[in-house]
C-alpha cells in the first residue's frame, strides 16, 4: 500500500522544485525483473561450480532477498563483491576487459551483462504507462529532468522503451566507470545530475525503487525523496530514507 489516497495527488506541482531525477530499472521501465533474471542465472552458475570444486552444499541465489540487499540499485561490480561477501566469498577484482569466464568479480559482472544483452532482445522493454504519464507530465511544467542509473545499458534502454527524448542530462555507469563517480548508495550519481542541471539538490526529487538509491537520495539532501514500491516493499523504503512512497508515479499526477 502506497502514501496516497489522494493526499500526494499534485504534490510535485505544489513544491519549488526545479528538477525531478529518475532512476531508470523499476521506475521507469520493467526492467528490474530482467536484471535480476539475469544475476540469478549468473550466480547460480557460478555457486554450483564453487560447490563442487570446494565440496560445499549449493546454496542457490535467493531472488527475494540477495536481490534487493545486496545488488538493486549498485553499480554491477559493486553488487557482486556485496553478494560474494554475503557468502564469505572472496575472488580476485580483475579488470573490466576479463572475459566473461573469468573467475573475478568482474569477470561475474561481464557474464550477467551477456545476460542482460540477451534478455533486452529477445524480451524488449516495456516503461510503465503511469511513469510515461508523469514524465511528460514534468516536462509540461517546465521543471529540468535527468535519469540517474547505475546500468551502462542506460542509454540503449530509454532508447528502446521510446523516451530517450524527455530527459536532459544521463548519469549512467560509463559515468561511475569513467569519471570517478561513487555509485548508489553513495549520493553522487544523483548530486552530479543536479550539478549538470544547475539546480540546487535542495531543489531537487530522486525517484527510487531500490533501497541504496533511496539511501542515495536522503544522504544526498534532496528536497524529495520518492520510493516507488514495485516489490512490496514500502515500509523499508521509508526505513532508508524515502519521504513518500507510491506504487505508481501517476498518484503524484493532479486528480
Amino acid at each position: 500500500m502506497s502514501d496516497t489516497h489522494g493526499e500526494l495527488a499534485g504534490l510535485i506541482d505544489r513544491g519549488d522544485y526545479g528538477a525531478i531525477l529518475f532512476d531508470l530499472d523499476g521506475v521507469l521501465t520493467d526492467t528490474a525483473a530482467l536484471h535480476a533474471a539475469a544475476w540469478r542465472q549468473m550466480f547460480d552458475e557460478f555457486l554450483r561450480t564453487w560447490a563442487d570444486t570446494h565440496d560445499q552444499p549449493f546454496v542457490p541465489f535467493d531472488l527475494g532477498s540477495d536481490y534487493p540487499d545486496y545488488l538493486d540499485g549498485k553499480p554491477r561490480y559493486d553488487g557482486v563483491r556485496s553478494f560474494l561477501a554475503s557468502r564469505s566469498i572472496t575472488l580476485p577484482d580483475g579488470t573490466p576487459q576479463d572475459p566473461s569466464d573469468a573467475l573475478t568479480v568482474d569477470g561475474l559482472g561481464n557474464r550477467k551483462n551477456e545476460l542482460v544483452q540477451v534478455l533486452l532482445k529477445t524480451d524488449g522493454v516495456t516503461a510503465f504507462p503511469g511513469s510515461v504519464r508523469f514524465l511528460h507530465h514534468v516536462k509540461e511544467l517546465g521543471l529540468a529532468t535527468a535519469v540517474v542509473s547505475s546500468s551502462k545499458n542506460c542509454q540503449a534502454v530509454i532508447e528502446a522503451a521510446g523516451i530517450a527524448d524527455q530527459f536532459d542530462v544521463r548519469v549512467d555507469g560509463w559515468d561511475v566507470e569513467n569519471g570517478g563517480i561513487r555509485g548508489k548508495p553513495a549520493p553522487d550519481t544523483f548530486v552530479e545530475a543536479a550539478r549538470r542541471l544547475s539546480v540546487p539538490v535542495a531543489r531537487g526529487v530522486v525517484f527510487e525503487d531500490a533501497l541504496a538509491g533511496v539511501q542515495a537520495g536522503r544522504a544526498g539532501d534532496f528536497g524529495l525523496v520518492v520510493g516507488v514500491d514495485r516489490a512490496d516493499q514500502a515500509e523499508a523504503l521509508r526505513e532508508h530514507g524515502a519521504d513518500v512512497v507510491v506504487e505508481d508515479l501517476a498518484e503524484l499526477m493532479p486528480s
